[in-house]
């Protein structure tokens, strides 16, 4: 009997033992706060989201924004809605100009399940097409509707070579065309692109049905455009200058010209020999730089910028490769009056006229008419060197010299579509003392001349060194 209680005693003290819970250390007390905390977090998050969520569903409904306006009781007399001033944005870097305060009329909003579909929204970004409508709308001259076009053409070849450039080392588009061994009437080796270039842009130009002749500085002569697409321009480009860096991935461009071809002309390329006619048609390329409608240039560098005429000012535009269009980002642009900057190709220095040599060397010295030394920059491109001189200010210059009597850039292509950039922007271009570069009647296609370009009183006093 005794065993018997003792037996009982010791399994109820056990029993007893276990209900009553066993110590928590300090490191477990520590970590189960720690649990409890990051818990309590992770909640109040979900919590945030889910609201976050439900708020956004409820305002980007388009009945739910009518309903923050007005209630279908008060709708009829509610007063319009005027955008506040201090939400238009001005015009900035991102291509974005300030849009005009629009009242958004209280019958838009006339019941809660009305969509707002018939609100225009403007964001302020312009497009070169949007710039070039609203140019043409704004212009009184005929033919703007078509100018519209032919940019437009452009644009797009542009688009198609900066996307060769991009994948050049890639696709295997770097090198010589056809092995070695092919050169254009300039006797320059063409370079792969500078073929399919060529072959773009003149597709390009050719759909667009506005031009007639097109001349290129990698056709022997002017090319005749199909009278199915011929139209009323000739166009003359370089399709890749500066063709010769693209090996290296050094910035590239593509100038282009516009010209009003005479009204008579009507050309077959079919014939096999051209008439009297039809051979001053051809030379309808052959026209000062005065007679330009429309010119520009497209850099491949870094980005794909496109800077552009039609004679009433100068407009940068940069290419968004996420929407694939050209936003405006450079308007009405303006070169500085002077620039420190000079940019030449200094290797042909002792083959220059003295007067040159001295001119280059006060600027060096920092005894030039402003007191400034300046710095030297040069790519060897011109579509870069041009871009950075017009942005930055200073004088871009190709010279004659004892190799290049006449130059080396090309009249109708590079010189006088160079010249009216500048001239829309302020700045000057000349070939020598008093002779402005549009002034010149070219006598050939593919006619070279020296050419000084840059800020005005940087080009002026360069006049004076060499005269």
């Amino acid at each position: 009997t005794v065993r018997i209680r003792l037996g009982r005693r010791e399994r109820f003290k056990r029993e007893m033992y276990q209900s009553i819970p066993s110590p928590v250390s300090p490191r477990q007390s520590r970590n189960m706060r720690w649990s409890l905390a990051l818990n309590a977090v992770l909640g109040l998050a979900v919590a945030a989201m889910l609201f976050r969520g439900a708020s956004a569903a409820v305002l980007s409904s388009p009945v739910a924004a009518a309903q923050r306006f007005a209630s279908p009781s008060v709708v009829r007399s509610a007063p319009a809605f005027q955008v506040p001033s201090g939400m238009v944005h001005s015009l900035s870097q991102a291509g974005r100009r300030a849009a005009p305060s629009r009242s958004v009329g209280a019958n838009v909003l006339a019941s809660p399940t009305q969509s707002s579909a018939g609100t225009i929204v403007d964001d302020g970004t312009i497009t070169l097409t949007r710039f070039m409508i609203e140019e043409a709308m704004k212009s009184n001259t005929p033919g703007q509707e078509d100018m519209v076009r032919l940019i437009s053409s452009i644009s797009v070849a542009c688009k198609r070579i900066a996307s060769m450039v991009q994948v050049a080392g890639i696709s295997g588009s770097t090198g010589l065309a056809e092995g070695g061994g092919s050169v254009n009437v300039q006797g320059e080796e063409q370079k792969k692109l500078d073929v399919i270039s060529n072959d773009v842009l003149k597709s390009a130009l050719r759909s667009s049905g506005k031009l007639g002749v097109i001349a290129s500085e990698e056709e022997d002569t002017p090319v005749v455009v199909d009278e199915l697409y011929s139209g009323e321009y000739v166009a003359t480009f370089d399709p890749l200058d500066g063709s010769s860096n693209i090996d290296a991935a050094i910035s590239t461009g593509t100038i282009f010209g516009v010209f009003k071809a005479p009204e008579e002309c009507l050309v077959n390329p079919d014939a096999d020999k051209l008439s009297i006619a039809e051979q001053q048609c051809l030379e309808a390329t052959l026209q000062p730089g005065n007679n330009l409608v429309a010119a520009g240039y497209c850099m491949y560098s870094s980005s794909t910028i496109l800077v552009m005429t039609t004679g009433n000012g100068l407009n940068g535009f940069t290419l968004d490769p996420t929407i694939g269009e050209f936003i405006l980002t450079h308007p009405n642009i303006q070169i500085p009056k002077r620039g420190k900057i000079y940019s030449m190709n200094e290797a042909n220095y002792f083959d220059w006229d003295p007067k040159l040599q001295g001119y280059v060397d006060s600027l060096k010295k920092g005894e030039g008419e402003s007191g400034d030394k300046y710095s030297s920059r040069y790519i060897g491109s011109m579509v870069g060197d041009v871009h950075r001189t017009l942005l930055y200010g200073g004088i871009f210059a190709y010279p004659a010299d004892k190799k290049n009597t006449n130059g080396k850039l090309r009249l109708l292509y590079e010189a006088a579509p160079m010249s009216l950039i500048f001239e829309q922007a302020g700045g000057k271009a000349v070939t020598g003392p008093g002779q402005r570069v549009l002034d010149l009647m070219p006598e050939k296609v593919h006619q070279r001349v020296p050419v000084f370009i840059g800020s005005p009183e940087d080009v002026a006093e360069c006049e004076k060194k060499l005269a």
